[in-house]
């Protein structure tokens, strides 16, 4: 993987030149570019964002790579762990593959970017785990009795983890697929590390969904590639892997779970023509030119709501801090005259931080519940709003939520 940053000229997948222009957010900082409250204002580092697609390979991507140094810090402050929805999610996950791939004590499970050992704290107790991840938040994972290697996956690593562990049953890299530059190298590096008749899966946002429900606040640098089921099936079938199986998933607002396996190892299911012939009749080019129009509109009516709860001199303050967070509130334009802080769960590492590119406040949502509420609350996780909702009323909230996407909405 490079260290530096550039632009992208030619399709990650297919080295195609082809690309054409799909949305532009202008320039945004890094999503995890936290400063401390109180901290002394200086310079920061905005980068291009532009959504680029390529009709050869069918893969929505960044036109930018950001330096993984610049993106990944040793202080990388996401934890897994804190979101109900992806315990849940990994939970299910380990369940579904113990039972289908009749998993035992032998197998090893390696999950790459393995955060805090969320995904394979539910597969230690039945099969061997090895996580990779650079951040310090792997020796989270240590200390609960995960292995983990904190360093980024790349060709070396995956020569250690075969000297020294062997090959793995099933190799996973859940939300993380999208983010390593140069995926064919990075694929060819985890065919590597498989036995014979081992599974790859894979988690990351979906395209479909992000389109369709106008998810321009999950473009970021992190996400440099936004994979359809063709796209990966281009990418993967390049590198000597095979779908069998795929499913829809609820995480960060839709996400595509691929299973795949070398070519015979297992019987391709249903799911997999289902889905390919939903993405060739919702996903063609006519709609996806119409999503650039679809994010000003959207943008727009949430100033004009915005505007007309501040006309009437109402305070308004942001519901959680997820990467998403930072690009919708850098690209509407808001800043801490508007949004008067940011509220987190107890124990998150953006507490005591300014939201990137801002300097408005993440603090403990504690705060909420000991002064006086917010008159609005607007829900920057929007796509858990259901739940948020309902943790806040049952906390005592009385005040009215905001729904920023896909249609700005006040319930």
């Amino acid at each position: 993987m490079s260290k530096e940053s550039y632009p992208i000229i030619r399709c990650q997948v297919s080295n195609s030149r082809n690309l054409e222009s799909i949305l532009n957010l202008g320039y945004l900082p890094p999503v995890n570019d936290f400063k401390r409250i109180g901290s002394v204002q200086k310079e920061s580092n905005f980068y291009p964002t532009e959504l680029l697609y390529c009709n050869k390979s069918k893969l929505f991507q960044l036109g930018y790579v950001v330096s993984k140094d610049i993106l990944f810090p040793k202080s990388y402050p996401y934890t897994s762990s804190t979101t109900k929805i992806l315990r849940d999610n990994f939970f299910d996950l380990s369940i579904k593959c113990k039972k289908r791939f009749n998993l035992e004590k032998k197998n090893l499970i390696v999950d790459i970017g393995s955060n805090d050992g969320n995904l394979l704290y539910h597969f230690k107790d039945f099969s061997k785990v090895l996580g990779v991840t650079p951040e310090e938040i792997g020796k989270i994972a240590i200390k609960r009795g995960i292995p983990t290697i904190l360093k980024y996956f790349d060709t070396n690593i995956s020569k250690f983890i075969l000297k020294n562990y062997g090959k793995a049953k099933i190799v996973t890299a859940t939300n993380v697929f999208a983010h390593i530059d140069n995926p064919n190298l990075l694929t060819k590096n985890i065919i590597n590390i498989l036995e014979d008749d081992g599974i790859f899966i894979s988690e990351s946002h979906y395209i479909l969904p992000l389109i369709q429900t106008i998810q321009y606040d999950t473009v970021y640098h992190e996400h440099l590639r936004y994979y359809s089921l063709q796209s990966l099936n281009y990418l993967l079938n390049k590198n000597n892997l095979y779908i069998f199986d795929v499913e829809e998933i609820g995480t960060h607002g839709g996400s595509i779970r691929v299973y795949a396996s070398k070519k015979g190892k297992y019987k391709v299911s249903k799911n997999v023509n289902f889905i390919f012939n939903k993405e060739k009749k919702f996903l063609n080019l006519s709609e996806i030119r119409k999503f650039k129009d679809k994010v000003l509109i959207s943008k727009l009516q949430l100033l004009n709501m915005i505007y007309n709860i501040k006309k009437r001199q109402k305070n308004i303050s942001g519901v959680s801090a997820p990467s998403r967070a930072s690009t919708l509130i850098n690209y509407i334009g808001v800043d801490e005259n508007i949004i008067d802080n940011i509220l987190e769960v107890p124990g998150s590492y953006k507490i005591g931080n300014y939201l990137p590119g801002t300097r408005i406040p993440v603090i403990n949502e504690n705060f909420l519940f000991k002064n006086k509420h917010p008159d609005y609350l607007l829900l920057l996780s929007w796509h858990i709003s259901e739940e948020l909702i309902k943790n806040l009323r049952n906390k005592g909230y009385k005040g009215k939520f905001i729904i920023p996407l896909p249609t700005p909405t006040i319930v």
